[in-house]
């Protein structure tokens, strides 16, 4: 893995810092440009972030609780997500009594309405037309918009294509063609 400038880590250990503290949030860290995955910090550098021992760090590793990034020689790297998850499991265990596969299903179910969240807020600010897919698990996703699928759509609209069943209109496209195009337009 590349080393990551020391500015850089200086930036990443004051965001972790006030997620610890209450005054920043993933999203607020997301919406400001923070890469929430970038494996940043060592196991000692996390556990004195989060003021938990590192030894406990190991447990929520062993668990599957908090699950760090590996580097190639095997040595745990934490990222601001797992930051987030380190102290809200500590608050969720010691100060509300939640055993540690209860915080591990309130943790996973936060961390889902978050991306929910964020891909509301996504879809939102996009303003323009979509394009979805069925991914391969069946699941509606919003295909990345290229140039040359507008150019595609763009086609796509200038050509006309008549429906089986209905007579052909002169418009040089094969009249036996079963060809359907479907697309939609964003609100």
């Amino acid at each position: 893995m590349a080393r990551i400038a020391r500015e850089i880590r200086q930036l990443y250990a004051m965001c972790a810092a006030a997620l610890v503290l209450g005054r920043a949030d993933l999203d607020g860290a997301d919406e400001a440009g923070f890469d929430l995955e970038l494996p940043v910090f060592t196991v000692g550098q996390a556990a004195a972030i989060a003021d938990i021992h590192p030894q406990t760090l190991r447990q929520y590793d062993r668990v599957g609780l908090v699950t760090p990034q590996r580097t190639e020689g095997g040595a745990r790297r934490y990222c601001l997500r797992d930051i987030d998850r380190l102290v809200q499991a500590q608050r969720l265990s010691q100060s509300e009594g939640i055993n540690l596969a209860g915080v591990t299903r309130i943790l996973n179910l936060q961390e889902e309405n978050r991306q929910l969240r964020r891909q509301i807020r996504r879809l939102q600010a996009a303003g323009e037309e979509s394009v979805f897919t069925a991914g391969r698990d069946g699941d509606i996703v919003e295909m990345q918009r290229s140039n040359s699928a507008r150019m595609w759509r763009r086609a796509i609209r200038t050509q006309t294509r008549a429906l089986p069943g209905r007579a052909p209109r002169r418009t040089g496209i094969d009249p036996d063609s079963k060809s359907v195009v479907l697309y939609g337009f964003g609100a």
